[in-house]
């Protein structure tokens, strides 16, 4: 069943939830704005914006954000998006390839389960964009495809930069199956692999000959990309993957009571920890429980969209 079918007019997770989230962070235009970064719009937080107006059966809400970011961001050469919008124009042409998957997977979503037509073609041309410059030979088995976490990202024959929590493997499957793309399919899988060795529990991992490991030029930690990893496998339908389970020892280093540690270094000591509603929404998912109240925007732009997602997560995935 969709989930707005749930959504609609049930209250399910609060029913004011997400009209306080689109108050809050989605201008009448369309723009998803991350006020804690200075007021910019990124490809992440306009995907994020179509899978929840798409989830809570908002065809309205979800039209203006594809409209805005169609206009603003949607602007290369290909059907990828730029990342970063800030000061009324684009201040970083790369790709962000979480975006631009999580973007075409609500595309999709939309056609198939809310009946929303119209989104096919831009879904099949992202997926098609997706396959043809974000994927790259794993150094250890070149028939098989990692995720880039951008077009440009490094990636030669002895080492490819990969960000584990851009694998949203139900995501992947969806579009491959959808768009006939089998690469993405058999990415998805070989990711799911890769998820499961200790060493990509990070934010940023290189992928070499010799295995996993601590990415070159970034700090290793696991921090604020990985906390999603728990949510997206389980979105997946993956709550018994190794994964979830670290990432639960991971929340409960917090010594702070009714706290997270939402990033911890390679030893697992605590480096931050929140006790905001939509990062505890996380952790009761890798804890294997339903999810909280979302929470209000007042915590801020990202636990206040990971706290919705976590909603959903839990409905479609558990």
């Amino acid at each position: 069943m969709a989930l707005a079918g749930l959504a609609a007019g049930r209250g399910w997770a609060g029913s004011s939830a997400w009209e306080d989230w689109k108050a809050a962070f989605m201008t009448a235009e369309g723009r998803v704005v991350d006020r804690e970064q200075g007021g910019v719009s990124h490809s992440e937080g306009q995907a994020y914006g179509l899978l929840l107006a798409q989830a809570w059966g908002d065809r309205d809400a979800f039209e203006r954000i594809e409209a805005w970011t169609r206009a603003n961001l949607a602007v290369r050469q290909d059907a990828l998006m730029a990342w970063k919008w800030q000061d009324d124009g684009v201040s970083d042409w790369r790709n962000a390839t979480d975006g631009d998957l999580l973007r075409a997977w609500a595309l999709l979503r939309a056609d198939r389960d809310s009946g929303w037509a119209g989104h096919a073609e831009e879904m099949n041309r992202i997926a098609t964009d997706i396959t043809g410059i974000c994927l790259a030979p794993d150094p250890r088995a070149p028939a098989e495809s990692l995720l880039k976490p951008s077009d440009l990202s490094r990636a030669t024959d002895t080492s490819v930069l990969v960000n584990p929590s851009y694998y949203v493997i139900r995501a992947l499957i969806e579009l491959g199956e959808a768009s006939g793309r089998v690469a993405l399919v058999k990415a998805a899988v070989h990711g799911e692999r890769i998820l499961s060795d200790p060493a990509a529990l990070r934010d940023w991992v290189e992928i070499t000959p010799q295995g996993v490991s601590p990415a070159e030029g970034f700090e290793d930690l696991c921090g604020w990309d990985a906390l999603r990893l728990p949510l997206y496998l389980v979105w997946s339908g993956r709550s018994a993957h190794p994964a979830v389970a670290r990432m639960q020892d991971r929340f409960a280093a917090s010594p702070l009571r009714g706290h997270i540690a939402t990033v911890t270094d390679a030893d697992g000591g605590v480096r931050a920890r929140s006790d905001a509603a939509g990062f505890r929404a996380v952790a009761s998912l890798a804890a294997g429980r339903a999810p909280g109240p979302a929470g209000s925007p007042s915590q801020g732009y990202y636990p206040a969209t990971l706290g919705l997602l976590a909603q959903v997560a839990w409905k479609e995935g558990a």
